[in-house]
Order: C-alpha cells, then sequence, then structure tokens
C-alpha cells in the first residue's frame, strides 16, 4: 500500500495528494475487471433484474447484521444476498411462476422487510451511505478482500466461462452436452450475488447494477468477438471509473453516481459508433 501511495502521490495533481483517492482509485482499478467480467455474462444471461433484486437485497442483510450486533455487517449482507439467489433460483426451477415474477416478488418483500427493520426507531437516515454508497472510505484492508475477490472470480472465469457462455446462449442444446445447467447457473448466481452484496457499501444500491451493466453493455455494442466484449467492458469500467473518481473530487458529488454517468455517456457514444 505503502508504494502505492508514493507512486501515485508522485502524479502532479491535486487529488492524487490525498490518502482517501489514492486508496479509492486502487479500488476502481480493481473493481473495473471484477464487474465487467460478470457484467458480460449477467448481460448474456439476461440476469439484470436479478442483479438488481440482489443489490436491493442489501437492506434487509444490513438489518440482520444490525440485529445480531455485527461492527462489520458485509458479512450478514453477503449472506443473506446467497439466500436470496438460491431461493429464487429453487422457486424457479421448481415452480412454473415466470423467473422476472419470482424477483420481482422476492425483491419487494425483502426490501419492505429490510426498510421496517432499519427504521425502527427513526433511525433510517445512519443507513444512506448504503444507498449511494462511498468508496472514499475504502480501508486498506478493504482493498485487500477486494483483491482477494477479483482473483476468485478470475479462477472461476478460468474454469467456467465456457460453460456459462455456452448455457446463455442455449439452455437446451447445453443440457443435451451434459453440462449441468442448474449447477452452473447456480454458482454463476452465487457469485454474483457475493460480489453485488460486499460492493454495496462503496458503490451504493441505487447504482450498482447501472456500473454492473453499463460498461459491459457499451462494450458488445462495439465487440466483434468474446475477447473483444470482455476487454471492451473492463476498458469502459476502467475509463468511466477513473474518470467519475476525479471528476466527483472536483465536483464535490457522490463518486459512484459520477461514474454511472460517466459509462451512460460511454454507452451513447457506442450508439452512435454502431450506427
Amino acid at each position: 500500500m505503502n508504494a502505492w501511495a508514493s507512486l501515485v502521490s508522485a502524479l502532479p495533481f491535486e487529488w492524487a495528494q490525498y490518502g482517501f483517492m489514492q486508496y479509492a482509485l486502487l479500488a476502481v482499478l480493481l473493481m473495473a475487471p471484477l464487474f465487467a467480467l460478470l457484467g458480460c455474462l449477467v448481460i448474456n444471461n439476461q440476469m439484470a433484474f436479478f442483479s438488481e433484486a440482489m443489490g436491493h437485497s442489501a437492506f434487509t442483510g444490513l438489518a440482520i447484521g444490525m440485529l445480531l450486533g455485527l461492527q462489520d455487517p458485509t458479512l450478514a449482507i453477503a449472506g443473506f444476498a446467497v439466500l436470496l439467489a438460491v431461493t429464487i433460483f429453487a422457486v424457479r426451477r421448481w415452480s412454473a411462476v415466470p423467473l422476472d415474477t419470482v424477483i420481482a416478488l422476492v425483491m419487494a418483500i425483502v426490501v419492505a422487510l429490510g426498510v421496517v427493520l432499519l427504521s425502527r426507531g427513526g433511525g433510517f437516515a445512519r443507513f444512506s451511505r448504503y444507498l449511494i454508497g462511498d468508496i472514499l472510505t475504502v480501508s486498506p484492508r478493504e482493498i485487500v478482500h477486494l483483491a482477494v475477490l477479483l482473483g476468485s472470480v478470475l479462477v472461476l472465469w478460468a474454469f467456467f466461462f465456457n460453460a456459462v457462455f455456452f448455457v446463455s446462449l442455449n439452455r437446451s442444446l447445453a443440457a443435451s452436452r451434459g453440462l449441468p445447467v442448474w449447477l452452473i447457473e447456480a454458482v454463476f448466481s452465487i457469485v454474483l450475488a457475493v460480489v453485488v452484496a460486499v460492493s454495496i457499501p462503496w458503490v451504493g444500491l441505487l447504482v450498482i447494477n447501472s456500473l454492473l451493466i453499463l460498461p459491459a453493455a457499451a462494450a458488445r455494442n462495439l465487440a466483434r468477438s468474446t475477447r473483444g466484449y470482455v476487454l471492451g467492458a473492463a476498458a469502459v469500467g476502467l475509463v468511466s471509473g477513473v474518470a467519475g473518481l476525479i471528476c466527483s473530487y472536483y465536483w464535490d458529488t457522490a463518486t459512484g453516481a459520477t461514474i454511472v454517468l460517466w459509462a451512460g455517456a460511454v454507452f451513447a457514444l457506442t450508439l452512435v459508433i454502431r450506427r
């Protein structure tokens, strides 16, 4: 961390002299490829609504963590998100209810439950950071956790990307080739739930799904291959992440939302280029 701080502080910019900006920049550089890897598969599997539900489930996970007296509710948030993901896919597999209906029903219930629990005694305002996020508060310890999470996803990506991508293209054909379709979808859903839940305190549940989807959607507009799709999503995430972080410093705005606006601008540009 000291070497990183020295490297960034050598840049001739005012923002680069502050420790919180140095750590936030490193977090952005780790989150961009992480979100790109998952975002591409989220779009291919048409799971944008599912990832939105995982973000909103953070309220209930946070409430459970508070009730348990945890100093850091991240574990409770991630655990509840995993439980919710397994529940959604279990209902999808063993019922005739459409997936989008299941997600909508579950999300409505968990959000209401989380709001009710957190609003007891009128103390809801102190949890607003989970709504908008604050990547400027990321600590060196949390950056290490983020790096471990990225490394874990890269390992899973190396072993399961082809299978997950195949399933996203044609579930019936994948099943006919002997692939355990439900297991693959469940594993991917759990990984997605954990990443979304862990990132909530830094990004905010109101914008995390946009940050997950927009870079991948922008890359898909221009990609000519799967490799170009993934690398393009990572590039868009890096550019919009760094630009949004720096702009939020000078504009005094919420960092997560500013990054999303930059990603949205890049997406709009790719639409023009595509035409």
